[in-house]
């Protein structure tokens, strides 16, 4: 295990002790967010993704060319264990409604359906499921969204954030595929790790700490002087 000396005060992982974190989808963002938790000394660490590595995944998301082939939650479990030490538990398999998850879950799949799908069936009302956060990330902005989904009010209100999958606005490269940079979604780990630190202070440290229900944040800003 990692020594977690220099940020203690902030998150113990002592006190958090065997909580289950389940990030589902280890993406761009997926793939840092569960760095970020091990890290942090989180013990209890699923990974969630039936996706291989490829080749144009390289660029913005932490796996590197000799992972390109192998399953994305494999070549994650490789690169936590060299980086921290620890062990992550990994599923090669998609979530879906009927999936049991732990006390808190970054859902992070590809579409908005599929997350409607995995909130309403394995999240919505389940009150062993403390806080779900979910991001959407664009080129050079994203959102960061943190809820307690066993609460009606908070779970209506997240649900009319979704959109339709054919009424997303996706930059598309030459290739067709979406456009991503990996300091876009490093933006956007470090805010929804935020949340679940506050989280944290507030559920194991008894400390005075909200999370945000959304966070909107841009990498280029209209004020921003060039060098």
């Amino acid at each position: 295990m990692i020594d977690p000396a220099r940020h203690r005060s902030v998150f113990s992982p002592s006190r958090f002790g065997d909580r289950r974190v389940d990030v589902v989808g280890v993406g761009a963002t997926g793939s840092r967010i569960a760095l970020g938790l091990a890290k942090l000394g989180v013990q209890n660490l699923h990974a969630w993704d039936f996706d291989k590595v490829e080749e144009h995944n390289v660029a913005n998301q932490l796996y590197t060319v000799g992972s390109v082939g192998s399953y994305k939650v494999t070549a994650l479990a490789r690169l936590i264990h060299a980086q921290t030490g620890d062990s992550i538990t990994t599923h090669k398999e998609a979530v879906t409604g009927n999936t049991k998850l732990g006390e808190v879950v970054f859902l992070l799949t590809d579409t908005m359906s599929s997350r409607r799908e995995i909130f309403e069936g394995a999240l919505a009302g389940k009150f062993n499921v403390r806080l779900m956060i979910e991001t959407r990330m664009g080129v050079d902005d994203g959102r960061v969204y943190a809820i307690q989904p066993w609460n009606p009010t908070q779970a209506e209100r997240w649900l009319g954030t979704l959109y339709g999958d054919d009424d997303a606005t996706v930059v598309a490269s030459a290739c067709g595929t979406a456009v991503t940079v990996g300091p876009t979604a490093d933006l956007i780990t470090g805010f929804a790790l935020w949340q679940f630190i506050k989280w944290a202070a507030a559920e194991v440290e008894h400390k005075d700490e909200r999370v945000n229900f959304e966070t909107i944040l841009g990498g280029r800003w209209p004020t921003a002087v060039p060098f």
